[in-house]
C-alpha cells in the first residue's frame, strides 16, 4: 500500500501544472457564477470535454480541492462546492494555486519540523511488527547504496515507516505530500549527491538503533546529523 501511495505522490509532482490549470479553471467557473456555493460539480467526462484535460487529471485536480476542503463528496449528492461562500472560495483557490509550487526552503524547513517530532513519538511508540518493517526497509536501503544504484525510493521508504511508526496519520500524510517534491528537487540538481553511500548507511542505522532502544532524544539527535546536509544546502542557496 505505501509504495503504491509513494508513486502516485511522485507522480503528483510531475502533475502539478496541469492540476493549477485545471484549479485556475474551475476558479473561473465560480467567479462567472456558473458554479456557486451548494451546486454539485459537474460529471469528471462532462468537465474532461469543457476543460480540455483527461478524466484523472480532473479527478486529481479536484482530489486537492477536496483535501483543502473547497469541495465535498456528499452522499447520493455526488461532489459539491463547499458553501463558505464566492469571496472566500476565491480567496482560498488563490491561496492553493500559490502553494502548487512551494520553494524548497519552505519545503526543507517543515520537513525538518515534521521529521523531528514523527522520529520522537517512533521512539516512544513503535511496536515489534512496526519495527521489523523499518528494519527490513533499511536493508533495501543499505543494499542498493552498497551496490552503487540509485536509492531514493528505498530512503523514502525508510523515512515514511519511521512516520507509521509515530502512530501519528496525520504526520504519515504529510510527509506524503511534501518529500516527493523535495526527493524531485533533489535529482535535478543533485542535492547532496557527494555524500558518501557508507555514511548514509550509518545515518539511518544511528536512528533506527534509537528507534529500536525506545530513545527519542538519541533519535533526534541521530536525524539531525543525517538532515545536517539537507539543512546545510538549503540555508547556504
Amino acid at each position: 500500500m505505501i509504495e503504491k501511495l509513494l508513486k502516485q505522490n511522485l507522480n503528483s509532482v510531475d502533475s502539478s501544472s496541469d492540476e493549477q490549470v485545471i484549479i485556475m479553471k474551475i476558479k473561473d467557473l465560480i467567479t462567472s457564477k456558473q458554479l456557486e456555493p451548494g451546486d454539485k460539480l459537474p460529471s469528471e467526462r462532462t468537465l474532461s470535454d469543457k476543460l480540455g484535460f483527461s478524466r484523472s487529471q480532473i479527478r486529481s485536480a479536484i482530489q486537492k480541492l477536496e483535501f483543502y476542503g473547497l469541495v465535498k463528496k456528499l452522499p447520493q449528492s455526488g461532489t459539491v462546492v463547499s458553501n463558505i461562500g464566492i469571496t472566500a472560495l476565491n480567496g482560498m483557490m488563490q491561496d492553493i494555486l500559490k502553494l502548487q509550487q512551494p520553494d524548497f526552503k519552505s519545503l526543507v524547513e517543515t520537513r525538518i519540523l515534521l521529521e523531528k517530532n514523527m522520529v520522537k513519538l517512533a521512539a516512544e511508540r513503535r511496536s515489534e511488527e512496526s519495527l521489523q518493517e523499518l528494519r527490513d526497509t533499511l536493508a533495501n536501503l543499505n543494499d542498493k547504496i552498497l551496490r552503487g544504484e540509485n536509492a531514493i525510493e528505498e530512503d523514502l521508504m525508510f523515512h515514511l515507516k519511521i512516520a507509521e511508526s509515530s502512530g501519528n496519520s496525520v504526520i504519515h500524510s504529510l510527509m506524503l505530500i511534501i518529500v516527493p517534491e523535495i526527493i524531485l528537487y533533489f535529482t535535478q540538481n543533485k542535492v547532496c549527491s557527494d555524500v558518501k553511500g557508507q555514511t548514509l548507511i550509518d545515518q539511518h542505522i544511528a536512528i533506527y538503533e534509537a528507534i529500536k532502544d525506545q530513545n527519542p532524544e538519541k533519535a533526534e539527535e541521530a536525524l539531525e546529523i543525517h538532515l545536517s546536509d539537507i539543512s546545510k544546502y538549503c540555508y547556504e542557496n
